[in-house]
């Protein structure tokens, strides 16, 4: 399996007009969160709304902030969770963020899949 990024921005919820620039994100299937950096989320004005515990690729346990925004790449867009990545931490666009675009990742085309969104 290949791996691939996109240019993942955050907007802020509460005031659309401020967003982060479009940051470069590892889109991983293996991620329920997308993470991006701490401090690009607080200079658009997205507040932490509690801490969370995570398991990494690593086996390691850490302990980040969460907040919420609306995430975009590709030309979609989803309101979702969002990770305040540290400086250490990858920047990744996270199944649940894949859900909420309501697409598929391809991985040997780089790309995503548009699918339909289940009602049931």
């Amino acid at each position: 399996m290949s791996k691939f990024t996109v240019n993942l921005t955050a907007v802020n919820p509460k005031e659309e007009h401020r967003s982060t620039p479009p940051v470069e994100a590892l889109v991983d299937t293996g991620a329920e969160l997308s993470w991006l950096p701490k401090q690009l989320l607080l200079d658009a004005g997205i507040t932490p709304r509690g801490k969370k515990r995570f398991s990494t690729a690593t086996k390691q346990t850490v302990e980040r902030d969460f907040g919420y925004a609306i995430l975009k790449a590709e030309g979609y867009a989803t309101n979702d969770e969002i990770v305040f990545a540290e400086a250490s931490d990858t920047t990744l666009l996270g199944v649940r963020t894949l859900e909420g675009f309501s697409v598929m990742a391809d991985n040997i085309g780089h790309r995503f899949v548009a699918t339909a969104t289940l009602a049931v």
